[in-house]
């Protein structure tokens, strides 16, 4: 695919994938025609680089659907980043970085990004990947990331880059008062992109703007009957 080919196939998925899902911060927008998500693909899958798809990052595409192991569909990164409400001063926690592709666009407002990916070979995928891209504030870590990091903590914005059953206690309490976690709440086929703002030491308000589905994200528990 030449340059130009590239570049309009770019335009054409903000234009049409992610723009009508009501993705329209400008500076969203900005992140996601610069970051060269081609870059973070993996090359078997690089002709699906901007279709709207969760793409496999495992060799195995079932075995990478059933651990929650892919780069989500670009419409769900512009939704979550834009969720997430980032600043330039934000101390961003993410969990499931994936190919880090997500944690670049983050980091292209945000001060700092700490990235937890469980399976070592992604971690150091994504590592070189973000180096190659020329992203100096993430920091990849191997590790799992269903407790959050409270030594590095609190932040400001949490990611879970995937779905869950339920959102921990352990990762709201690493949220500063003002905080947002973003994450896709439920069971298939029901889901809910869910946004919690820590409004107080002792409040977390939940707002859940839109049905969606994801990969499940490696190391949550399953659904009990704790609420927030």
């Amino acid at each position: 695919m030449s340059a130009l080919s590239v570049e309009r196939a770019r335009f054409n998925m903000i234009e049409q994938q992610v723009r009508p899902v009501d993705v329209l911060d400008a500076q969203v927008l900005r992140l996601l025609s610069q970051v060269k998500r081609e870059d973070f693909v993996p090359a078997a899958h690089r002709a699906h680089a901007f279709a709207d798809v969760d793409i496999p990052l495992l060799a195995d595409s079932q075995a990478a659907q059933a651990s929650g192991q892919c780069m989500l569909s670009p419409k769900q990164v512009g939704r979550l980043v834009q969720a997430l409400a980032l600043r330039p001063t934000d101390k961003v926690l993410e969990v499931g970085t994936g190919s880090g592709y997500t944690a670049a666009v983050m980091a292209g407002v945000a001060a700092e990004v700490i990235t937890l990916e469980m399976d070592g070979e992604l971690a150091a995928q994504a590592r070189l990947n973000l180096q190659r891209a020329g992203v100096p504030n993430v920091q990849v870590r191997q590790a799992d990331g269903s407790q959050g990091d409270a030594a590095a903590g609190p932040f400001d914005a949490i990611l879970l880059a995937g779905s869950v059953a339920q959102v921990p206690q352990a990762l709201l309490t690493q949220l500063r008062v003002g905080g947002r976690l973003v994450t896709i709440v439920g069971e298939e086929p029901m889901m809910r992109m869910t946004v919690v703002t820590r409004s107080s030491p002792t409040e977390f308000d939940t707002q859940e703007p839109w049905d969606t589905c994801a990969p499940r994200l490696q190391g949550f528990a399953k659904l009990t009957a704790f609420s927030f």
